[in-house]
């Protein structure tokens, strides 16, 4: 096993604590001491905002569609006139789209030329447990192979996958290692939404760079992390038609939360959560990300003029000092001009599955020290041990697990493998409209708050990870084994053979 300590003395960043045009500039490793960029010196609003290149697989045999990647480091223009040294999948920043279909299969081969091990994780999805990224089942650096089985015997859903090795994945995620899993199903191809070059996903994230362009990672310091990047690119533009768009969010930030919301405070849908499609679209005005968590809306720009230009702006995780000129803005919309639109967002998009029966309900508190003396978080008072199963789980059973927030002034969201859950209650109010009435792997926990959620074991056996998705706190220890057997005895663990309450 990795002990913390051994990593932080192997020199992995466990430090720190809670809390224009031109030529581009080659990269290079800035001094161990070089000086912060000023976020308010990179300009905004000049890079258009790309979209995230559609891998192709290398085969594709009917059922089964097979995929090559390779971890590596590549040279990214991240802030205007400046490279910026990232870690990637195939030198793509912001990382490839897999398009998927469930009931076909995805097989990818991923080779790491990095120097550090990695563990491909795919956020959301249905797995074995030799697919599923274990945060200590590795793949060597310097040419170490592993090939990743998606069965994709699950409903659509918008995933992503990002490295999950313990004690490496704050950085390596954060310098880049990220992609996204686009899974559709005949549920979601038969609706008329907004397709092809009208569906743009969008990845989000902040970063710290210093002052030769390089990124600056430190544990825990998001509130250094003023620059915020949108398909990679810092505070980009993107060119929409007066048309209906679908955009696809998805948080891939170590840290920092998201309240989305349009410049002019006007309303647009939300159609989708973690776990796709909801049951009926929603009317809002914003949207709220937490780290891990996805969004799907649906924006129509033909109320607005040519020439218009609005800002998708974040209102969320904004604490006292923080610029709102930096953090509050996120990238620019610019309309062009009519365009012909024939999609349309129907009344009901899908049937959710029944919640089922409970048989055995946990209890689950997530904690960590907030005095800053040591950098130890918590499930249940425990700090992660690839070597302990913390709770035993019978296959096909449906239990309800209580997730509480033990912490006064920080907060957590929680993440369980393997499975889609459903949010019950949140603070004892049910949960039975909203963002959080569809399916969902990540949830998130204000200080003092309390989640229930429901879920079913099943599909395969084997011994998966529950952990904080604010990845920084992941690493810090908030992470717990669960395994799922034919033989579990019932409910042992946290919260054994309660009887469920709804």
């Amino acid at each position: 096993m990795i002990h913390r300590r051994t990593v932080l003395k192997t020199g992995a960043a466990l430090t720190g604590a809670l809390g224009g045009a031109g030529l581009l500039v080659p990269a290079a490793a800035g001094p161990a001491q070089a000086a912060d960029l000023d976020p308010t010196t990179v300009p905004q609003f000049e890079q258009a905002m790309p979209v995230p290149e559609v891998l192709q697989p290398v085969c594709d045999l009917g059922l089964t569609s097979y995929y090559d990647m390779t971890l590596q480091e590549a040279d990214a223009e991240i802030l205007p006139g400046r490279l910026t040294r990232v870690r990637t999948f195939n030198g793509s920043f912001p990382g490839p789209v897999i398009q998927a279909v469930s009931g076909r299969r995805v097989v990818v081969r991923q080779t790491n030329q990095l120097s550090v091990p990695t563990s491909i994780h795919l956020h959301g999805g249905h797995v074995p447990q030799s697919s599923d990224g274990s945060p200590m089942d590795l793949i060597a650096p310097g040419g170490g192979s592993k090939i990743y089985t998606y069965p994709n015997h699950q409903p659509h859903a918008n995933l992503w996958f990002h490295d999950h090795a313990h004690h490496q994945e704050s950085e390596t995620v954060y310098r880049g290692l990220t992609g996204l899993y686009l899974l559709t199903d005949h549920v979601e191809q038969n609706l008329n939404l907004p397709s092809g070059a009208y569906d743009v996903p969008i990845a989000l994230r902040d970063a710290r760079f210093d002052d030769s362009g390089q990124l600056v990672y430190e544990m825990g310091d998001f509130r250094k992390r003023q620059v915020l990047l949108a398909n990679g690119k810092a505070w980009p533009y993107f060119e929409v038609a007066a048309r209906k768009y679908r955009f696809r969010l998805f948080n891939t930030s170590n840290m920092r939360f998201y309240l989305l919301q349009l410049s002019d405070g006007s309303a647009f849908q939300q159609i989708g959560s973690d776990g796709g499609l909801l049951e009926k679209p929603l009317d809002v005005t914003s949207v709220f990300l937490a780290p891990g968590e996805r969004a799907d809306i649906v924006i129509d720009f033909s109320r607005y003029a040519a020439g218009t230009r609005l800002i998708l702006s974040n209102a969320g995780g904004l604490l006292p000092g923080d610029p709102a000129d930096q953090v509050g803005r996120v990238l620019q919309f610019r309309v062009t001009g009519p365009a012909e639109d024939t999609s349309s967002v129907p009344s009901t998009l899908r049937t959710l599955p029944a919640l089922g029966s409970a048989t055995v309900n946990r209890d689950f508190v997530l904690s960590m020290d907030e005095t800053g003396k040591t950098m130890d978080a918590f499930i249940n008072g425990k700090t992660y041990d690839m070597n302990r199963i913390d709770t035993e789980i019978e296959y096909g059973a449906t239990e309800i697990w209580t997730v509480r927030n033990a912490n006064v002034y920080t907060p957590h969201n929680f993440h369980i493998h393997l499975v889609q859950f459903r949010v019950l209650e949140r603070d004892g109010k049910p949960v039975t409209s909203g963002p959080e009435s569809g399916l969902k792997d990540t949830v998130t926990l204000k200080p003092g708050e309390t989640v229930k959620l429901q879920a079913t074991f099943t599909g395969y056996e084997g011994t998966y990870v529950y952990h904080c998705h604010m990845i920084d706190h992941a690493a810090m220890g908030m992470m717990a084994n669960f395994r799922v057997s034919k033989t579990a005895t019932t409910g042992r663990g946290p919260g054994r053979h309660r009887s469920p309450r709804r």
